[in-house]
Protein backbone atom coordinates (compact mmCIF):
# COMPACT_ATOMS: atom_id res chain seq x y z
CA UNK A 1 0.00 0.00 0.00
CA UNK A 2 1.73 3.47 -0.75
CA UNK A 3 1.38 6.32 1.63
CA UNK A 4 -1.12 9.15 0.72
CA UNK A 5 -0.06 12.07 2.70
CA UNK A 6 3.11 13.05 2.57
CA UNK A 7 5.64 15.83 3.20
CA UNK A 8 9.29 16.82 1.92
CA UNK A 9 11.88 18.69 3.69
CA UNK A 10 15.38 19.35 2.17
CA UNK A 11 17.95 22.86 1.52
CA UNK A 12 18.32 24.73 -1.09
CA UNK A 13 19.41 23.03 -3.99
CA UNK A 14 18.34 19.72 -2.71
CA UNK A 15 16.21 18.68 -5.71
CA UNK A 16 12.79 19.15 -4.12
CA UNK A 17 11.27 20.32 -7.18
CA UNK A 18 12.15 17.58 -9.69
CA UNK A 19 11.03 14.89 -6.89
CA UNK A 20 8.07 16.15 -6.12
CA UNK A 21 6.77 16.21 -9.75
CA UNK A 22 7.44 12.45 -9.26
CA UNK A 23 6.17 11.50 -6.17
CA UNK A 24 3.26 13.25 -7.51
CA UNK A 25 2.98 11.26 -10.40
CA UNK A 26 3.51 7.75 -8.97
CA UNK A 27 0.91 8.48 -5.83
CA UNK A 28 -1.33 10.51 -8.11
CA UNK A 29 -1.90 13.24 -5.31
CA UNK A 30 -2.26 16.60 -4.82
CA UNK A 31 1.15 18.65 -5.25
CA UNK A 32 0.62 21.41 -2.52
CA UNK A 33 2.93 23.89 -2.53
CA UNK A 34 2.76 26.82 0.13
CA UNK A 35 4.39 29.23 -2.20
CA UNK A 36 2.02 27.94 -5.01
CA UNK A 37 -0.80 28.67 -2.58
CA UNK A 38 -0.14 32.11 -1.30
CA UNK A 39 0.36 33.43 -5.12
CA UNK A 40 -3.04 32.06 -5.89
CA UNK A 41 -5.18 33.24 -2.90
CA UNK A 42 -3.64 36.74 -3.49
CA UNK A 43 -4.61 36.09 -7.45
CA UNK A 44 -7.92 35.40 -6.36
CA UNK A 45 -7.82 38.35 -3.94
CA UNK A 46 -9.45 35.58 -1.56
CA UNK A 47 -9.78 36.58 2.16
CA UNK A 48 -6.79 34.86 3.02
CA UNK A 49 -5.16 35.80 -0.11
CA UNK A 50 -5.90 39.66 0.66
CA UNK A 51 -4.88 38.83 4.69
CA UNK A 52 -1.29 37.08 3.50
CA UNK A 53 -0.59 39.89 0.99
CA UNK A 54 -0.73 42.70 3.86
CA UNK A 55 1.91 41.11 5.58
CA UNK A 56 4.42 40.63 2.34
CA UNK A 57 3.44 44.23 1.07
CA UNK A 58 5.34 44.97 4.23
CA UNK A 59 7.85 42.49 4.18
CA UNK A 60 6.93 40.54 6.93
CA UNK A 61 6.64 36.69 7.27
CA UNK A 62 3.25 35.61 6.67
CA UNK A 63 1.77 34.34 10.32
CA UNK A 64 1.33 30.60 10.55
CA UNK A 65 -2.57 30.85 11.47
CA UNK A 66 -3.14 32.16 8.14
CA UNK A 67 -0.84 29.21 6.36
CA UNK A 68 -2.54 26.54 8.65
CA UNK A 69 -5.79 28.03 6.96
CA UNK A 70 -5.14 27.85 3.19
CA UNK A 71 -3.24 24.80 3.72
CA UNK A 72 -6.57 23.37 5.76
CA UNK A 73 -9.06 24.18 2.92
CA UNK A 74 -6.58 22.66 0.05
CA UNK A 75 -6.50 19.32 2.49
CA UNK A 76 -9.91 19.37 2.44
CA UNK A 77 -10.19 19.28 -1.48
CA UNK A 78 -7.32 16.52 -1.45
CA UNK A 79 -9.44 13.05 -1.48
CA UNK A 80 -7.05 11.23 -3.11
CA UNK A 81 -4.10 12.24 -0.66
CA UNK A 82 -1.58 14.99 -0.93
CA UNK A 83 2.15 16.08 -0.85
CA UNK A 84 3.29 19.10 1.22
CA UNK A 85 6.19 21.25 -0.53
CA UNK A 86 7.52 24.10 1.93
CA UNK A 87 5.12 22.98 5.04
CA UNK A 88 5.33 22.86 7.74
CA UNK A 89 8.18 25.09 8.34
CA UNK A 90 7.91 25.55 12.26
CA UNK A 91 6.95 23.36 15.27
CA UNK A 92 3.49 24.97 15.22
CA UNK A 93 2.47 24.29 12.06
CA UNK A 94 3.57 20.63 12.42
CA UNK A 95 1.09 20.30 15.48
CA UNK A 96 -1.41 22.00 13.54
CA UNK A 97 -0.92 19.89 10.75
CA UNK A 98 -1.13 17.13 12.87
CA UNK A 99 -4.89 18.18 14.00
CA UNK A 100 -5.70 18.90 10.17
CA UNK A 101 -4.65 15.35 8.99
CA UNK A 102 -1.62 13.53 10.09
CA UNK A 103 0.89 12.58 7.90
CA UNK A 104 2.03 8.81 6.50
CA UNK A 105 5.98 10.08 6.35
CA UNK A 106 8.37 13.11 5.84
CA UNK A 107 11.10 12.63 3.45
CA UNK A 108 14.06 14.45 4.37
CA UNK A 109 16.48 15.70 1.59
CA UNK A 110 19.74 15.77 2.81
CA UNK A 111 22.49 17.74 1.34
CA UNK A 112 25.57 19.06 2.88
CA UNK A 113 26.07 22.88 2.76
CA UNK A 114 29.52 22.63 0.44
CA UNK A 115 27.22 20.70 -2.12
CA UNK A 116 24.16 23.25 -2.07
CA UNK A 117 26.90 26.12 -2.65
CA UNK A 118 28.21 24.22 -5.45
CA UNK A 119 24.97 23.59 -6.95
CA UNK A 120 23.41 26.83 -6.72
CA UNK A 121 26.64 29.02 -7.96
CA UNK A 122 25.89 26.77 -10.88
CA UNK A 123 22.85 27.16 -11.58
CA UNK A 124 21.88 28.90 -14.40
CA UNK A 125 18.38 30.84 -15.93
CA UNK A 126 16.92 31.36 -19.40
CA UNK A 127 15.56 34.97 -19.42
CA UNK A 128 13.25 34.71 -22.07
CA UNK A 129 11.83 30.92 -21.74
CA UNK A 130 13.21 30.16 -17.77
CA UNK A 131 14.58 26.93 -18.35
CA UNK A 132 17.08 26.00 -15.96
CA UNK A 133 21.00 24.45 -16.52
CA UNK A 134 23.48 23.78 -14.22
CA UNK A 135 26.81 24.11 -15.26
CA UNK A 136 28.49 21.53 -13.02
CA UNK A 137 26.19 18.57 -13.98
CA UNK A 138 23.73 19.75 -16.76
CA UNK A 139 25.47 22.85 -18.59
CA UNK A 140 24.62 23.97 -21.80
CA UNK A 141 26.55 23.57 -25.07
CA UNK A 142 27.51 27.54 -24.89
CA UNK A 143 26.78 28.44 -20.98
CA UNK A 144 25.62 31.89 -21.86
CA UNK A 145 23.04 31.03 -24.43
CA UNK A 146 19.95 28.63 -23.86
CA UNK A 147 19.57 25.63 -26.07
CA UNK A 148 15.61 25.63 -26.01
CA UNK A 149 14.99 29.14 -27.45
CA UNK A 150 18.55 31.03 -27.68
CA UNK A 151 17.76 33.20 -24.52
CA UNK A 152 20.46 34.67 -22.55
CA UNK A 153 21.40 32.62 -19.53
CA UNK A 154 22.22 34.14 -16.23
CA UNK A 155 22.75 33.82 -12.80
CA UNK A 156 20.09 35.17 -10.31
CA UNK A 157 20.46 37.07 -7.40
CA UNK A 158 19.99 34.84 -5.04
CA UNK A 159 22.52 32.24 -6.20
CA UNK A 160 25.48 34.11 -4.82
CA UNK A 161 27.82 32.18 -2.75
CA UNK A 162 26.71 35.07 0.46
CA UNK A 163 23.07 34.44 -0.05
CA UNK A 164 23.48 30.95 -0.53
CA UNK A 165 25.34 30.85 2.59
CA UNK A 166 22.77 32.65 4.56
CA UNK A 167 19.87 30.74 3.11
CA UNK A 168 21.59 27.62 4.46
CA UNK A 169 22.03 29.40 7.53
CA UNK A 170 18.28 29.97 7.94
CA UNK A 171 16.87 26.95 6.95
CA UNK A 172 18.89 24.84 9.26
CA UNK A 173 17.79 27.34 12.11
CA UNK A 174 13.90 26.90 11.10
CA UNK A 175 14.46 22.86 9.75
CA UNK A 176 16.37 21.15 12.60
CA UNK A 177 13.68 21.27 15.00
CA UNK A 178 11.37 19.96 12.63
CA UNK A 179 13.52 17.18 11.50
CA UNK A 180 13.69 15.90 15.28
CA UNK A 181 10.23 16.58 15.80
CA UNK A 182 9.60 14.45 13.05
CA UNK A 183 11.97 11.74 13.93
CA UNK A 184 11.07 11.68 17.44
CA UNK A 185 7.51 10.19 15.99
CA UNK A 186 8.84 7.65 13.82
CA UNK A 187 7.54 9.53 10.43
CA UNK A 188 11.37 10.80 9.35
CA UNK A 189 12.85 9.36 6.47
CA UNK A 190 16.39 10.35 5.52
CA UNK A 191 17.36 10.81 1.48
CA UNK A 192 20.80 11.31 0.72
CA UNK A 193 20.18 14.48 -2.29
CA UNK A 194 24.20 13.60 -3.22
CA UNK A 195 23.45 10.27 -4.83
CA UNK A 196 21.57 12.36 -7.97
CA UNK A 197 17.80 12.62 -8.78
CA UNK A 198 17.25 9.03 -10.08
CA UNK A 199 18.64 7.39 -7.62
CA UNK A 200 17.33 9.48 -4.86
CA UNK A 201 13.48 8.92 -6.01
CA UNK A 202 14.84 5.05 -6.19
CA UNK A 203 15.12 5.52 -2.64
CA UNK A 204 11.96 7.66 -2.29
CA UNK A 205 10.01 5.07 -3.95
CA UNK A 206 11.29 2.30 -1.84
CA UNK A 207 9.71 4.60 1.52
CA UNK A 208 6.28 5.44 -0.33
CA UNK A 209 5.90 1.67 -0.58
CA UNK A 210 6.77 0.95 2.85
Amino acid sequence: MLFSRVALLGPPGAGKGTQAKRIVEKLNVVHLSTGDILRDEVARQTDLGETAKGFMDRGELVPDAVIVDMIRGRIAEASSGFLLDGFPRTIVQAEALEKISPLDVVINIDLPRDEVVTRLTARRVCTSCGRIYNLSFRPPADPATCEACGGALIQRDDDTEDVIQNRYDVYQASTAPLIAYYRERGLLRDIDGRVGSDEAFVQISGILEE
